[in-house]
Formats: structure tokens, C-alpha cells, sequence
């Protein structure tokens, strides 16, 4: 590798519009290298494996791949998680959910929490770490997922505390599977219209899992889906957290009253777009 790689990699990435080209190029690098990005060397160099690494992940970076798709794992909340293409790249946006959350476990008696299309597990998991009282549930229609969350429950040491369940709450029966209600519900379920995967960034409908995206023709179906279900798994008391799509404020608050739920609270993420809705039974 020459010792210009660096700037090769920043030129490289910002010709084809990468909007962090140098933290990127940095990743990218040190990831070939197999070294902690903060250890890598101004100028950087290695052997023709190196090279050949790097150059192949650069195109899976112009190709769309997230960064995080080609490093294997990704930074939220405060933990580092593994993630593939069987899960959703955990988003920034998802980080207020936890936070709002954590808000209502800190301030009442919550010790049991279930998330619902747990995925990575970014969600649940960083709960179950910031709070050691905790137990979590988590279940997802995917396998491949549930391994991800498997492997980011052992990283975080935390495995002790959470059951990692398949089951889609599409399937008869679904509330019988549980032994007892929870203080909390949370969940990030699919929101977006059918018609509207197709406009998504490459980077989206491309590599994360559909299953994680589809929220059916209205973008609802899920939302209406959890509400079915959700009053009869919570505790009197308990809290539902939803994470929302841009404009959907207002008929989930309707779906999740009309279940009976008592709307106490939304959050709205740095741009102003309610993103969290946070109920009641």
C-alpha cells in the first residue's frame, strides 16, 4: 500500500459524493489494516492483501453499502453492535427511543421489557446495559436477526438477562407465548409504504431487510398489528415506546388510543419530526 492512500481514499470517496469522505477513508483503512481506527498512522501502508481489502470495500462503499454493512458493526447509544444485512443499520434517530425509554425505567418500577422486532438489538440491549435490574424479551420473524442480537447480547455481557425469541406477531396466538405481561413495550416496527421502498437511498432498500422496511400498503399495518396485541402484554401501568415515521404522528395516536392506551408523551429528533410516542395503559 503507498503511503498516499489516505488522501487517495478521501479523493476517492468525495469525487463520488460520500459526505464524510475523510472519517470514512479512515475506517475503511484501518478496517484493512486490522487495526483500531484511532492507532492508524498518518501514512499509512500494508501488504497486497491490504490493498486488495481496501480496494474491494471502497466499491462496496461507491456501490451504496453502508459503511457499517462493510466494517460488520456500527456505534449507538454508547455500545458498538455487530450488524449484517439481516438487520437494520441502527439509526441515530432510534437513540432517542432508548433514551426516552430509560427516562421512564429510571423514574418508576420498570424491571421487565420486551421489544418487539428486536433485529440487532440495539434497542433492548442498550437498555439491559445502562440498567442491571433489568430483563429483557426479544423477538423477531428472523433467525439470521436473532443470531446478530445473540452475538451483541454476549458483547454487552448481557445475555444472562435477555430471551431472544423467533416468533412474528402476525401468527395466531402470538400473546400465548409469553410467560406474563412486561412494565414496558418497546419497538422501531416497519413504517414504510410498499409503493415507497422503491424511492428509498440505495443504501436502504438495497441492504437492509425488507422485512425490517415493509410496513404495508398504508405504511400502518404493523402499527395496527401491535395494537391488537400490545394492552393485553403490558402491566397495568405499563409503557409502550413506538418509534414513528415523518408524519405519522397523528394516526398512530389514534390506533393506539382507540386500543385503549393513554397518549402521554411525544418526542420530536434534532430536525423537529415527531419520532417517539410514548403511551400508557
Amino acid at each position: 500500500m503507498q503511503p498516499s492512500v489516505y488522501q487517495t481514499t478521501i479523493e476517492i470517496l468525495a469525487e463520488h459524493g460520500i459526505e464524510s469522505p475523510r472519517l470514512e477513508a479512515r475506517l475503511l483503512i484501518a478496517d484493512a489494516l486490522g487495526i483500531d481506527v484511532n492507532q492508524m498512522p498518518l501514512t499509512p501502508s500494508g501488504d497486497d492483501n491490504t490493498q486488495t481489502t481496501l480496494e474491494r470495500n471502497i466499491q462496496r462503499r461507491l456501490d451504496g453499502m453502508p459503511i457499517d454493512k462493510i466494517l460488520g458493526h456500527r456505534e449507538f447509544y454508547k455500545y458498538d453492535f455487530v450488524v449484517t444485512k439481516d438487520v437494520l443499520s441502527p439509526r441515530p434517530d432510534t437513540e432517542i427511543l432508548v433514551e426516552s425509554a430509560l427516562k421512564i425505567i429510571k423514574s418508576n418500577s420498570i424491571r421487565r421489557v420486551l421489544d418487539l422486532g428486536v433485529g440487532s438489538g440495539c434497542i433492548l440491549l442498550s437498555l439491559l446495559a445502562e440498567d442491571d435490574g433489568l430483563t429483557g424479551v426479544g423477538i423477531d420473524a428472523s433467525k439470521e436477526a436473532l443470531a446478530v442480537a445473540k452475538k451483541n447480547a454476549k458483547n454487552l455481557k448481557v445475555t444472562n438477562r435477555v430471551e431472544l425469541l423467533q416468533k412474528n406477531w402476525f401468527d395466531n396466538g402470538f400473546i400465548g407465548v409469553f410467560d406474563g405481561p412486561f412494565d414496558m413495550i418497546v419497538t422501531n416496527p416497519p413504517y414504510i409504504k410498499t409503493a415507497d421502498i422503491e424511492k428509498l437511498d440505495i443504501s436502504v432498500k438495497k441492504y437492509d431487510p425488507l422485512l425490517a422496511l415493509d410496513g404495508g400498503e398504508d405504511g400502518f399495518k404493523d402499527y395496527r398489528k401491535i395494537a391488537e396485541f400490545a394492552p393485553f402484554l403490558l402491566e397495568n401501568s405499563g409503557y409502550l415506546l413506538l418509534e414513528i415515521g415523518r408524519g405519522q404522528g397523528r394516526h398512530v395516536k389514534t390506533i393506539y388510543t382507540n386500543a385503549g392506551l393513554n397518549h402521554i408523551g411525544t418526542i420530536k429528533d434534532l430536525a423537529g419530526i415527531e419520532r417517539v410516542l410514548i403511551f400508557q395503559k
